[in-house]
């Protein structure tokens, strides 16, 4: 996979330092960088939940099952998103990092409902979320694949290819390749899981699954056989480029569990070799470390432009 960060510089891409540096300052230093009221936290005190968590020595996460994030693998949870968080909470004095599987959907839902104490998914960073739940700065950054059968027969490339095509493109309900398709009045299908997308292509009820290809390349790597996924791409959507980061989801009053956990993160995002020997063996690369350019804060407010 390309890395983005080369590319944004290579192509002349790089935002003004006058346009950054108060940004990516205030992003690595903001208590409310899920877009939430800002009021400060509400969960200060002895009995904040980072406190609770560390006496505890567990922490509870939501998951959806999705490689190579998050997923179980003979029982055990596994996956980039749980290696990290292993490696993070463990720093804060939390030894234990349990999952609760739940459907994509109710992930936020769940956390705010307090059945568990943050989200570990890969989840993207997205305006109505943000508006929900708070978001960790970015772990990863995102591109989007299809997966087609073996041989690519329709010659897809992007979500372009389907545009007044005839063919259908299946998307994970809830993800953000169903966003796009939305936006471009594709003829799509909504399916529940990384599974799903593929029973629908292997069925023949969608010319291609389309997902981050991180997660496609896994599925195709490990568990499918007679697919192909096609090369990366960055969404275009009416002429802006859709780039994308995931990060970990927290309820907007666990602040000083936020904060706490983006200054392990800030570590780890700065020291590339230490990025991979968590979440390299899970096939992420280089490329997928997120620019420092790409904050929470621009991705939460969905104004792009200044990522173009």
């Amino acid at each position: 996979m390309q890395n983005r960060r080369s590319f944004i510089r290579g192509s002349g891409l790089v935002l003004s330092a006058a346009a950054l540096g108060g940004l990516a300052a205030c992003s690595r230093t903001s208590t409310s960088s899920g877009g939430g009221s800002g009021s400060g936290s509400s969960d200060g005190g002895g009995g904040d939940l980072l406190s609770q968590l560390q006496e505890a020595g567990t922490i509870t996460v939501g998951f959806a099952g999705e490689a190579p994030y998050s997923f179980e693998d003979g029982g055990e949870l596994t996956g980039a998103t749980v290696a990290m968080h292993r490696e993070i909470f463990g720093e804060l004095g939390i030894d234990t990092v349990e999952g609760k599987l739940t459907d994509w959907g109710s992930l936020i839902p769940g956390l705010n409902a307090g059945q568990f104490d943050a989200v570990s998914a890969g989840m993207s960073i997205l305006p109505d979320r943000c508006a929900q739940a708070a978001f960790s700065h970015p772990e990863f950054q995102y591109t989007t694949a299809l997966m087609v059968p073996e041989g690519n027969p329709e010659g897809l490339e992007n979500m372009q290819s389907f545009v007044d095509s005839g063919l259908t493109v299946a998307t994970m309900s809830g993800a953000v390749e169903a966003g796009y398709v939305e936006s471009l009045g594709l003829d799509g299908i909504e399916v529940g899981g990384p599974q799903d997308g593929v029973d629908a292509l292997k069925a023949g009820n969608a010319d291609a699954f389309a997902l981050t290809a991180i997660s496609l390349n896994w599925l195709a790597d490990n568990t499918v056989d007679g697919v192909e996924v096609t090369a990366s791409f960055v969404a275009d959507i009416d002429g802006v480029k859709q780039y994308g980061a995931g990060g970990t989801v927290f309820r907007q009053e666990d602040t000083s569990l936020l904060d706490a956990y983006n200054e392990k993160l800030d570590e780890i995002i700065a020291d590339p070799d230490r990025y991979l020997s968590i979440v390299g063996d899970f096939g992420f690369t280089e490329g997928e470390l997120p620019p420092s350019e790409m904050t929470t804060e621009i991705l939460c407010s969905g104004d792009l432009s200044s990522l173009q």
